[in-house]
């Protein structure tokens, strides 16, 4: 037995794993980012609506309407979809090389931690 490899009359054996105090941390971090994700996920999920109300549009022919058929089409969509940041009144629509389109843009302000807040901007549009 080497003198630097035994202490007391047993081995000291070099420890494997995750200590308590990492595992601690680790979980901690991802908490915080599961819970930010969760909080920023109601405003994807608006962008994401209004993105499939514009092209399911686009596929059924409502874009060769005019502009107050596009935003009452719009807004009945929207009546199922319940997006909140987005109305008829709120698209941009405009023409070009003769193809109809219609721009959303808009802002959703998250409250993330006391009196930290994300500002998130969106823009969605059927141009190609």
């Amino acid at each position: 037995m080497t003198a630097n490899r035994k202490r007391e009359g047993v081995y000291m054996v070099k420890q494997r794993g995750v200590s308590l105090m990492g595992l601690i941390v680790t979980l901690c971090v991802l908490g915080f980012l599961a819970v930010m994700a969760a909080k920023l996920m109601p405003a994807y999920i608006e962008y994401f609506a209004v993105k499939k109300m514009f092209s399911a549009m686009d596929q059924d022919g409502t874009l060769k309407g005019t502009v107050r058929d596009i935003r009452r089409a719009f807004d009945t969509r929207n009546a199922i979809e319940d997006v909140k940041s987005v109305k008829g009144e709120d698209l941009e629509i405009t023409k070009e090389g003769g193809e109809t389109v219609i721009t959303a843009t808009w802002s959703s302000k998250v409250s993330m931690v006391s009196n930290v807040s994300a500002c998130l901007d969106f823009m969605v549009t059927t141009s190609k």
